[in-house]
């Protein structure tokens, strides 16, 4: 058996993840590893928090990066959160929504469903009205960008409405972190989780989530064990916090975690309002090339992720093979659509490094060159 090293074609990735890595981020990931309990290591690690405070806009005490990609911060979320028998409202408009209620099932919580149209915001009314008819919720969970769509949700209403009903909050910041506002503590979120692979433009493997004090009080007081021995984070505490001493819980993938401190000191660099205002205009840009082109948009304007772009197939268009050509003679990768979508819509993404406006102009060339063959 003769088998050769693996060297990828450079793609232009625009589909909803992962995105371009900037050239400086992937040159980080080849500097020497060195051990996780290195004290220049640990030293890394202080400055990865520091950054994604930033990044969520909190000052959050436990913020840190799971060793593990964001459906894993996804489920430290909910593990540690939910104890049996406790109520959360889900609120799902789309694929990652149900992940959410299959969490809490999973958790042994008792899941009470929020339903609305894929393509629509979380409605805050009927959030408002489930809330009052189940006084004993403990949690309220909603995505603020729902991936499957390109669906935005009003994250700050959402916030305020939980706090009114003493309830905490999960949020699945997994597309907006960096793409769209996200303000932690002004919003009054409790535990909000995200993925290296979006608009961070870090490589895939990585989930950073925040958790407020009532999240980290709630955890401390459980009266079970959370049922997952590597997610649960009170044992992660003492490996991410410490003042300079850590104590061993996992082998942390080191230089996976130098790619993230670079892809947040760039995200610090240009300035968060600088990042939200980039791909804005590139999506503006898209959405011009795009409309010229004869597409629609699933998602209504006033909801609409900017970064990433759900837009219906025409009559008459091969869904798999527009996209298989488009990658092997344009190396450029755009998503299929998901659940009631697959087949009818294509997801566009312009995240991070990505929002460019020569992938912009690349990607929309070659729609029309591709549809006119």
């Amino acid at each position: 058996m003769t088998i050769q090293s693996f060297n990828p074609p450079r793609r232009i990735l625009m589909g909803p993840g992962p995105s371009d890595i900037a050239p400086q981020v992937l040159q980080a990931l080849s500097r020497p590893t060195v051990g996780h309990l290195d004290p220049l290591f640990i030293q890394m690690m202080d400055e990865v928090k520091q950054l994604l405070q930033y990044a969520f806009q909190t000052d959050n005490d436990f913020t840190i990066a799971v060793s593990a990609p964001g459906s894993a911060g996804m489920e430290a979320c909910f593990v540690n959160l939910i104890e049996p028998g406790d109520k959360v409202i889900v609120c799902r408009n789309g694929v990652f929504g149900e992940r959410m209620r299959e969490n809490v099932i999973r958790a042994g919580g008792i899941a009470v469903v929020v339903d609305d149209n894929w393509g629509e915001a979380v409605c805050l009314d009927k959030v408002e009205s489930a809330l009052k008819a189940h006084p004993d919720t403990k949690i309220l969970a909603f995505v603020h960008a729902e991936t499957s769509t390109g669906a935005r949700s009003d994250a700050e209403a959402l916030g305020k409405l939980a706090k009114q009903h003493g309830a905490l909050t999960i949020v699945d910041a997994v597309t907006s972190l960096a793409g769209i506002p996200l303000k932690v503590d002004e919003w009054q979120l409790d535990a909000v989780y995200s993925g290296s692979q979006k608009c961070l433009s870090c490589v895939p493997g990585l989930s950073p989530v925040t958790f407020s004090p009532l999240a980290i009080e709630k955890i401390l007081a459980r009266r079970s064990p959370v049922q997952s021995w590597f997610l649960d984070q009170s044992l992660v505490l003492g490996y991410w916090s410490g003042k300079g001493k850590r104590s061993y819980h996992h082998t942390a993938p080191v230089n996976s975690l130098y790619a993230l401190h670079e892809s947040l000191i760039m995200l610090n660099n240009e300035g968060l309002e600088n990042a939200w205002k980039r791909h804005q205009e590139v999506h503006n840009k898209l959405k011009l090339g795009l409309e010229d082109l004869g597409f629609e948009f699933v998602v209504k304007a006033d909801v609409r992720l900017p970064q990433l772009n759900t837009v219906f197939i025409p009559q008459g268009i091969d869904d798999a093979k527009i996209r298989g050509h488009l990658l092997n003679h344009y190396n450029l990768e755009i998503g299929a659509g998901l659940g009631s979508f697959a087949g009818k819509a294509w997801r566009i993404g312009i995240m991070g490094y990505g929002a460019r406006n020569e992938n912009v102009s690349l990607c929309v060339k070659a729609l029309e060159e591709v549809m006119a063959q």
